[in-house]
């Protein structure tokens, strides 16, 4: 029988690069044998209606292309409609956006859309844990301290594009930031400290390939969390580029736990979630084993 694949997209991701590589990606998924159809969305609302009509009509495969933005709403259309993880819809992820965690974090190559695509037609399917928190489903981290606040000053800075805006994010805020109390509760068990961050990791990274959760298996049924524990600024300055190659871990300011449940409580904490804002603190954050099938390289 034909697959069916409705494909979403987000023709303004990374600058248009998505609609310049739509033609080879919509060519590859058609020659797999693929019933295609391509439906380009303006904003993101009309994103959100179109993924979820496709949902609603049973499709096959919901695809979407675009940044981490498109894969968030993916996830969270499909486990949404399907919280039990039982739907016989399996999610598509081409990446066409600058940061492209989710995709990196179960073997898709991040910059390259028409392998994604290729990935699709292949047909290969696992089935990946997801975080949740209150109704909301994250793929990849859930940043909650300096991190959190990088992204929210990323996300309101109309320059510089691509993954450069968050290296200037990142400069601006150090000047400002200082350690954040923290209540964490892992599995029970609270723990009260201050600290720099603390991330909470599905896979393994976040803004743009930094390796902030290096171990993180979306397949164990567990959530990594790291803490950066209190550090002086230019000590935060020099372990931020060795995020990028996770050897940061290695710091005696860095702890890596894991857990299946985790509940962060702080003043002025807030949670983002594959680059989107998802709540202020309290946050509680749980894996949800098996949750969904998506396309992986064989």
């Amino acid at each position: 029988m034909t697959r069916q694949i409705r494909l979403v997209v987000n023709p303004s991701a990374a600058k248009g690069r998505a609609l310049e590589v739509l033609p080879q990606v919509a060519g590859t998924l058609r020659d797999g044998g693929a019933e295609l159809q391509i439906l380009l969305s303006r904003d993101f609302a009309e994103a959100r209606a179109l993924t979820r009509k496709a949902v609603h009509d049973g499709v096959d495969v919901l695809a979407v292309m675009g940044g981490d933005g498109m894969m968030h709403l993916g996830i969270n259309t499909i486990a949404a409609a399907h919280p039990s993880g039982s739907s016989r819809i399996t999610l598509g992820l081409i990446p066409a956006g600058t940061g492209n965690d989710l995709c990196r974090g179960i073997g898709l190559d991040p910059q390259d859309a028409v392998a994604a695509a290729a990935v699709i037609a292949a047909g290969v399917t696992r089935i990946i844990d997801l975080a949740r928190v209150g109704d909301t489903y994250v793929g990849a981290v859930l940043g909650t301290g300096f991190d959190a606040l990088v992204n929210r000053r990323a996300n309101q800075m109309a320059w510089p594009r691509g993954s450069a805006r968050y290296a200037v994010a990142v400069m601006a805020e150090l000047r400002v930031f200082s350690p954040l109390p923290y209540r964490l509760t892992l599995d029970g068990q609270v723990r009260e400290l201050a600290a720099m961050l603390v991330a909470i990791g599905n896979t393994s990274s976040y803004g743009g390939g930094m390796l902030i959760c290096p171990k993180a298996d979306p397949y164990d049924g567990l959530l990594d969390v790291t803490i950066v524990h209190p550090i002086g600024r230019l000590k935060l300055l020099r372990l931020f580029p060795e995020m990028y190659s996770g050897t940061f871990v290695r710091d005696s300011c860095v702890e890596l736990l894991q857990a299946r449940e985790v509940t962060v409580e702080g003043p002025g904490l807030v949670g983002f979630g594959d680059g989107e804002m998802i709540a202020a603190a309290p946050l509680t954050v749980c894996s949800v084993p098996q949750a969904l099938s998506v396309f992986v390289p064989g």
